[in-house]
């Protein structure tokens, strides 16, 4: 019997000098916790930590006692104790057990305290997530990576956002009728949500009133009057549409203010200028529209100013520059053609463009 509770004391012993150097390493946690917690260094995911070591060193330092306890019994024991020394034994295992009965609603308390505050801190992460993520979503809606697959026409893009959060740069090309599509490019005045809520409303407005009217410019005139009637008077919007007619061989285009674009017909490039002022400049603005012909093989470049006022000191990109690059080479793909732009305006200002681009070329096949 003698020899049982012998080895049960050196099991004891053993378990109990596993807790305490288990607790001493935790001990060691702690400090380099609270070191974190005091710097700020990630302060709300080291304060739980360091909240939940605790716990853990006080359950340690608890195990540690008992067998601790039970050790040195069982050695008493072994060596022939009386029954004073069994009772001895009793009433010091009772003290570790009444302080685990103390600590449970503590401890429950702190468990649930570090649940709350987890979760708290999940909902932020993932406030914080939707908010960065806010931006790319608008710019998705704005400047779409995917533009649809049109019979008689080939499309490039191009999209790069600048230094401010949200943008205000938009295009959009889709079907108006069986032979006729449009391709849409404009640019909110200003930076921010404003600008970009303003644009998103351009753009789907124009998508309507394409389609309710023949005539561009008539497009652009119920768009201004709708816009203006917001009463934020402080945006203005630079646009300029372009509808394609297969069937009549020609494109129309009217244009509020916008950079002119550029169109390859008959072995020239010619300007798409300004038909109309900006947009939301003043309520009953007169808007006109321009018609060329089309032949397979012409191909138009819209872009927001972005691209033109890329800048090297004083000198900028300039129109003169995107149209040498299209009179360059006039069968190039669209998509292509877009990247070539951006690329050597980049180059052009020896250093990333800081404003927003948007670059859309269309091509009749």
């Amino acid at each position: 019997m003698n020899i049982v509770l012998a080895i049960a004391a050196v099991a004891c012993a053993a378990a109990a000098l596993v807790w305490a150097r288990s607790a001493r390493m935790r001990h060691g946690l702690i400090g380099k916790l609270e070191k974190d917690v005091k710097a700020a260094a990630e302060s709300s995911n080291s304060f739980i930590a360091l909240q939940l070591a605790r716990i853990g060193f006080r359950k340690e330092v608890h195990t540690v006692a008992v067998y601790g306890i039970l050790a040195i019994g069982l050695a008493v024991l072994a060596a022939g104790g009386t029954v004073g020394s069994a009772r001895l034994l009793g009433i010091l295992i009772v003290i570790p057990a009444m302080v685990t009965v103390s600590w449970w609603r503590t401890t429950g308390n702190e468990i649930a305290m570090l649940r709350q505050q987890l979760s708290i801190e999940k909902r932020a992460e993932e406030a914080l997530e939707q908010e960065n993520l806010a931006p790319k979503a608008w710019a998705g809606r704005l400047a779409p990576d995917q533009l649809p697959d049109l019979t008689d026409f080939e499309v490039g893009r191009v999209y790069q956002a600048g230094s401010g959060l949200m943008a205000g740069d938009f295009f959009d090309v889709f079907q108006v009728a069986p032979t006729r599509v449009a391709a849409v490019i404009g640019d909110v005045a200003g930076k921010g949500i404003e600008s970009s809520i303003t644009a998103f409303q351009a753009k789907y407005l124009l998508r309507v009133f394409l389609r309710q009217f023949r005539d561009p410019a008539q497009a652009l005139q119920e768009l201004n009057e709708q816009m203006s009637a917001t009463g934020h008077s402080e945006e203005f919007i630079s646009l300029v549409v372009v509808v394609f007619d297969t069937e009549a061989g020609t494109l129309r285009f009217a244009s509020a203010g916008h950079p002119a674009a550029w169109v390859w017909h008959e072995r020239e490039v010619q300007p798409l200028r300004s038909t109309g002022p900006l947009l939301m400049l003043a309520p009953g603005s007169n808007y006109y529209s321009r018609e060329l012909e089309l032949d397979v093989g012409d191909m138009v470049v819209l872009y927001t100013d972005g691209l033109a006022e890329a800048r090297r000191g004083d000198e900028l990109f300039g129109e003169d520059r995107i149209a040498a690059l299209l009179r360059r080479d006039p069968t190039v793909a669209p998509d292509v053609l877009c990247k070539s732009l951006l690329e050597a305006a980049r180059n052009f200002a020896e250093g990333p463009v800081d404003d927003d681009v948007a670059i859309l070329a269309v091509k009749r096949i």
